[in-house]
């Protein structure tokens, strides 16, 4: 059982849903990186997913597009994102940790060199943006044989066709874009959201994450109430512009953030549950 399976089965065994901060490795700088994966989870989070910085992130609005701006100029490379994966093991063997990007740098690299110094490193799970699932059948095998679960995006147009594809290929969990835009977009509507989750579970046994769109506490305990995860990436990332000379405060700030949206999150599972008659 990979890490990401075994931390599902313990939220959902507690009834509640699992926290998923999102920073970009190497922004501000690469030495903030590892301690601030710690501070997240010393904040309650229940797994990490670490961008890979890229030169064109298509995926991204310009909140994550800056971030890796910033991470490319101190020159964070995929080797050193590794590398501050690794260095987080060193103290944390039970989290798990999710590596975010675009396929490039890994075909540069070589999908199986890629792969094995993953595993090595200690990632647990890998979500290639650019990567439809029609086109993932060697990809999925390579990060099967070193313990690696393969993520997928689903959005709000895709087709039961396509989703029972991306559950055939994807494990640990499948994550759903709530918006249809770039990330940090728009308003979310979290019982058009309820509703397109139910449907999707009627095909899928996989977890589902949600993504995109969640800004504040309140909305992380909206959507906690429907999503077996939160993710959050825009929010967390937007603070480093707060402070931009000030490193510690950056991650005192995103620290604070995710802790509200913990504590949201678990009111609102709470408040869901029936009184005892």
């Amino acid at each position: 059982m990979s890490r990401i399976t075994k931390r599902f089965a313990e939220t959902r065994s507690k009834g509640r849903s699992a926290l998923v901060p999102y920073v970009t490795a190497g922004d501000p700088s690469p030495d903030v990186t590892v301690p601030l994966m710690h501070d997240l989870v010393a904040a309650r989070a229940d797994l990490l997913e670490l961008g890979v910085p890229f030169s064109d992130p298509m995926a991204d609005g310009p909140v994550i597009q800056q971030a890796c701006e910033r991470a490319l100029s101190h020159g964070t490379s995929l080797r050193d994102v590794m590398g501050m994966v690794r260095v987080f093991r060193e103290h944390d063997q039970d989290t798990p940790v999710v590596l975010m990007g675009y396929l490039n740098p890994v075909e540069r690299m070589g999908v199986e060199v890629f792969a094995e110094a993953a595993a090595a490193a200690g990632v647990d799970g890998v979500l290639m943006v650019d990567l439809p699932p029609e086109e993932s059948g060697d990809w999925t095998g390579v990060l099967e044989r070193v313990g690696i679960d393969p993520i997928f995006l689903i959005a709000p147009t895709t087709t039961d066709k396509r989703l029972r594809q991306v559950s055939a290929a994807a494990r640990g969990f499948i994550y759903y874009v709530s918006l249809k835009g770039v990330t940090g977009s728009q308003t979310l509507d979290t019982a058009e959201l309820g509703n397109r989750l139910e449907s999707i579970r009627a095909l899928t046994a996989l977890p589902l994450g949600v993504g995109f769109g969640i800004r504040d506490a309140n909305t992380a305990a909206s959507v906690a109430r429907v999503a077996d995860a939160v993710v959050v990436g825009s929010a967390i990332v937007q603070l480093v512009t707060r402070f931009p000379q000030a490193p510690e405060q950056f991650r005192a700030a995103a620290a604070d953030l995710v802790r509200e949206m913990r504590a949201a999150m678990d009111k609102a599972r709470v408040a869901e549950v029936p009184a005892p008659a």
